[in-house]
C-alpha cells in the first residue's frame, strides 16, 4: 500500500468531511461535560489548565484521522506531533478544546478546532464545532466559509465595513510580563473601536469575525492549532487574516519567545492598519 494517498480534485471536499467528522467526535467528548469528572491539572502557566475531556477528545479527533488516512501527520495541542513512519505530506492541527478555563466554569465559548494542511502547507479546510453553542463552522480553500446551526446552513460573509460601534476581540497572555505590555497598549489598540470582547477562545473569536459578530479580532502569542482552522474560516468569509510567521511543529515549533511576539488578526480590509507589525 503506497503511503503517498492519491491526489484528485475531490480529495480537499473529503478532508473538510474528514475534518467535520473528526471535529464532531471531539465536540461530542466535550457535550458530555460532567463537572465531577474534569480532573483538572495545570500545565505551567497560571492559567493554562487541561481536563480529561482535551485529553478525551484529543485521543476522538485522532482516532477518526488516522482510520481513514494513516500516513498523514497529526499535530495536537496535547498530543504533540505524530509523524508516520512513510508520511502523506498532509498535515492535521488539532484542538481539541480550545477554550479550556471556559469549559472548566461552564461558560459557553469552547470547541473543537481541527484544520489541514498539503504537503506546501496551504491550509485546505478548517472545522470549529462548538457544541455549547450549537454551531459548527467550516471552511474549504477556494470555496468558502459556512454556519451550521439549528439545521441551518449559512455561507459566511465577515463584518459589516464602516459600521459604527465597532468591537474588538482580543486576549491576553498567562505570562505576567507579556500581559502587563498588553494591558499597557489596549489604549492605543482599541483606538476607534466602541468596546473590546474578551471571549476565551481564539478559534471561535476568528469564527465570530467570519461571522460579522466581532469587527476584528488581534492576540498575540497563539499556537498553530489555536489558529489553524479559524483563520482559514476568517479568510473564505472574505477576510482579512495576518497568520504569525511560526517555526513549523515539524521542526520543533516556535520558541517562546517568536510565539509571545507574534500576533494573530482577521478583520475587514480597512481595519488592518489598527493592528501592530
Amino acid at each position: 500500500m503506497s503511503a503517498i494517498l492519491p491526489d484528485s480534485a475531490a480529495l480537499p471536499a473529503a478532508l473538510l468531511e474528514l475534518a467535520q467528522r473528526a471535529a464532531a467526535a471531539g465536540a461530542a467528548v466535550l457535550a458530555g461535560r460532567n463537572a465531577a469528572e474534569l480532573d483538572v491539572s495545570n500545565k505551567g502557566d497560571s492559567g493554562d489548565w487541561v481536563t480529561a475531556f482535551d485529553l478525551a477528545a484529543e485521543s476522538a479527533v485522532r482516532d477518526v484521522i488516522t482510520a481513514a488516512r494513516p500516513f498523514d501527520t497529526i499535530t495536537g495541542e496535547e498530543g504533540g506531533t505524530v509523524l508516520p513512519a512513510e508520511p502523506s505530506g498532509y498535515r492535521w492541527s488539532i484542538d481539541p478544546l480550545d477554550g479550556t478555563t471556559n469549559f472548566i466554569r461552564n461558560i459557553v465559548y469552547y470547541g473543537t478546532s481541527v484544520a489541514v494542511a498539503d504537503p506546501d502547507g496551504v491550509w485546505l479546510a478548517g472545522v470549529v464545532n462548538a457544541p455549547a453553542l450549537g454551531r459548527v463552522y467550516y471552511a474549504l480553500r477556494g470555496h468558502g466559509a459556512w454556519l451550521e446551526e439549528n439545521g441551518r446552513r449559512t455561507q459566511l460573509a465577515g463584518p459589516v465595513a464602516g459600521r459604527t460601534g465597532q468591537i474588538l476581540a482580543t486576549g491576553f497572555s498567562y505570562d505576567p510580563d507579556v500581559r502587563a505590555e498588553q494591558a499597557g497598549a489596549m489604549g492605543s489598540l482599541m483606538d476607534g473601536f466602541a468596546d473590546v470582547r474578551r471571549l476565551g477562545s481564539a478559534a471561535l473569536d476568528l469564527c465570530l469575525v467570519a461571522d460579522g459578530t466581532h469587527d476584528a479580532y488581534g492576540e498575540r502569542g497563539l499556537n498553530e492549532h489555536d489558529f489553524a482552522a479559524g483563520a482559514l474560516i476568517a479568510e473564505e468569509a472574505g477576510c482579512w487574516v495576518r497568520r504569525p510567521r511560526l517555526t513549523s511543529p515539524l521542526a520543533g515549533g516556535p520558541s517562546d519567545d517568536d510565539r509571545l511576539a507574534a500576533w494573530t488578526c482577521a478583520a475587514t480590509l480597512e481595519l488592518s492598519g489598527k493592528f501592530p507589525l
